[in-house]
């Protein structure tokens, strides 16, 4: 039953994250860093427990009749079956209240969206100007001035002095932001301060000053106060710094870093640089040894052989065609000669034509008294047919 009834207290969203105001009673630190109270008022005695990863973060140390708030979820110890608050954080009482308007505020502006990391702006890698938002005077100007000239020397650093706490100082920290966005005359920006009491800190966890740094086109970063110190300014900047010293080694590289890498860079690119040109200059040592390079006439005497042998196969190629070709021709005026009419005249035979030029080749062509023309081998004969006779 107790089980039950402790996880039906922990899906709980009020019992999970509440406030307790009271006075601390039957206050025990253990030697294991846990610390076990009451808290009481007026109305009732409610059992806590504070861990000692929560406890360590306590900036006052608790003591019987201290009023205090605190901060932390109500479940049930499952052993005793008795509910208790188990604390994550607590105040004393004064201080209480402003961390009350504090987690009021956190919740806000956390439910508006204004913590969203979807919202966080890139920081440049290598800004050239860096705007500073502090008191002009105190340890936090002076860490900052000195990390980023030793860091990174080639960046400027442009201050804007403003009040940091007390009256007006949150104005004065939305006007220095509001400046630097007018004329865009920086990269990125440190908001902050040293460390100090919830009150000193206050100017941070103003709304004003939240709302103008979600609103900036500069990313910004958030530098107040000591590493576990937590303001508003810090969940809604681009980045927060744990301190105004550390901020200024995330805003700039560090230029012995870049030397190195650039030292790094220039050796491979020159030792890459050698190894081409050496390769060169084997290859150029190779084709000088070249005995073409040597004897460039050796290789023009090569290629005239080379050619005067082409040009005796061209001729030996052209001549056997001519031979062939010619002793063609031959047979065939051989055979052409046998079957001329002139060859033959010059075997004894010859031909006889009528006075049209026509060749004579039956009696049937001529009548008596017709005039003929006779070709002999050297010569013709004219002659008048007397008479003709037909073969039988």
């Amino acid at each position: 039953m107790n089980l039950y009834i402790k996880e039906l207290m922990n899906r709980d969203d009020v019992l999970t994250d509440v406030l307790v105001k009271g006075e601390l009673s039957n206050f025990k630190a253990h030697s294991s860093g846990h610390m076990y109270m009451s808290l009481k008022d007026e109305g009732g005695v409610m059992r806590a427990v504070m861990f000692r990863g929560s406890a360590a973060k306590l900036k006052f140390q608790p003591q019987n009749g201290m009023k205090v708030i605190a901060h932390g979820r109500i479940t049930v110890y499952e052993r005793d079956g008795q509910y208790q608050l188990y604390i994550d954080d607590m105040q004393q009482e004064g201080i209480g209240d402003l961390y009350v308007a504090f987690e009021e505020l956190k919740a806000k502006l956390s439910k508006e969206g204004l913590f969203d990391p979807m919202h966080k702006k890139p920081l440049p890698k290598y800004p050239r100007k860096v705007g500073v938002v502090t008191a002009p005077t105190g340890a936090a100007i002076r860490d900052i001035i000195n990390v980023l000239s030793r860091r990174f020397s080639y960046a400027d650093i442009l201050l804007y002095p403003v009040l940091v706490q007390g009256e007006n100082s949150a104005q004065s920290i939305v006007e220095a932001i509001r400046y630097f966005n007018r004329i865009k005359g920086v990269d990125v920006l440190i908001v902050g301060r040293g460390g100090g009491s919830i009150e000193d800190l206050w100017s941070f966890n103003e709304e004003i000053v939240a709302r103008e740094i979600f609103q900036s086109e500069i990313p910004i970063v958030s530098a107040v106060g000591h590493e576990i110190d937590f303001t508003i300014a810090d969940f809604v900047a681009d980045l927060r710094a744990p301190t105004p010293s550390a901020a200024a080694e995330l805003v700039v590289p560090s230029q012995v870093e870049l030397k190195e890498k650039f030292n790094n860079v220039y050796s491979r690119l020159y030792s890459q640089a050698n190894r081409v040109l050496e390769r060169a200059r084997m290859q150029v040592n190779h084709q000088t040894e070249h005995p073409v390079l040597r004897n460039p006439m050796m290789k023009l005497n090569e290629y005239k052989i080379y050619l005067d042998r082409l040009y005796q196969e061209f001729q030996d190629g052209c001549c056997g065609i001519l031979e062939k070709k010619q002793q063609q021709l031959k047979l065939a005026a051989a055979k052409l000669d046998g079957l001329s009419p002139l060859g033959v005249l010059s075997r004894g035979f010859s031909v006889a034509q009528n006075e049209q030029g026509g060749v004579v080749q039956s009696v049937k062509q001529v009548q008596a008294g017709q005039h003929l023309n006779i070709m002999v081998q050297d010569g013709t004969i004219q002659a008048m047919v007397e008479s003709t006779q037909k073969n039988s």
